[in-house]
């Protein structure tokens, strides 16, 4: 995916922990941050009072955020090695390496994408494979920093309801056909 245009959004933090988009020249959040992050905009965050750039820190703080809320991403030991890492002669290359093992991922995840599509295509269980896919594109796209947005998933009501009731449709249907070939 590509990288957004628009620049580099300036976030100011000041001394109170507050975050100011100097382009929208409103207070945000480090929701608004992570949602910024997931969309693909670039942004560096400053010290309003150093002009110190502060960016790695409140990135390491949204993680923190996003860890706390018991969705947990990172597993235990996975934290204990990595800080471990810290002081440690391989410290140097680990970020490299951290970036291109995500790099893998998201390529991988693009190649399941695309096999699943295809083995399924034409088929009965071809809407929820698309459907599925798009949830996975949605998780992956967390992993992507600075890249575009991928449209979200997140239908109103009415297509909720809708999509209930495919599903329903398609479930009563396959059941038919079990019962039919077990009977």
């Amino acid at each position: 995916m590509k990288k957004q245009t628009g620049g580099v959004v300036t976030i100011k933090k000041y001394a109170n922990r507050r975050l100011y988009n100097t382009e929208t020249s409103s207070y945000i959040t480090l929701e608004h941050l992570a949602a910024m992050t997931r969309e693909g905009r670039d942004f560096k965050v400053v010290d309003a009072r150093t002009d110190e750039d502060i960016t790695h820190n409140v990135l390491t703080q949204i993680i923190m955020e996003e860890e706390s809320r018991g969705q947990a991403m990172l597993p235990t030991d996975f934290l204990r090695q990595l800080i471990g890492m810290y002081g440690n002669s391989v410290q140097a290359m680990v970020p490299q390496y951290l970036e291109a093992s995500l790099d893998g991922l998201q390529r991988n995840q693009a190649q399941f994408r695309s096999a699943v599509e295809g083995a399924f295509a034409g088929g009965p269980f071809a809407e929820i494979a698309k459907r599925n896919m798009a949830m996975l594109d949605a998780a992956a796209s967390a992993f992507k920093p600075n890249t575009a947005a991928r449209p979200a998933v997140n239908p109103s009501d009415t297509d909720k309801d809708e999509e209930i009731a495919v599903l329903r449709a398609e479930l009563a249907r396959l059941q038919a056909k079990v019962e039919k070939l077990g009977g």
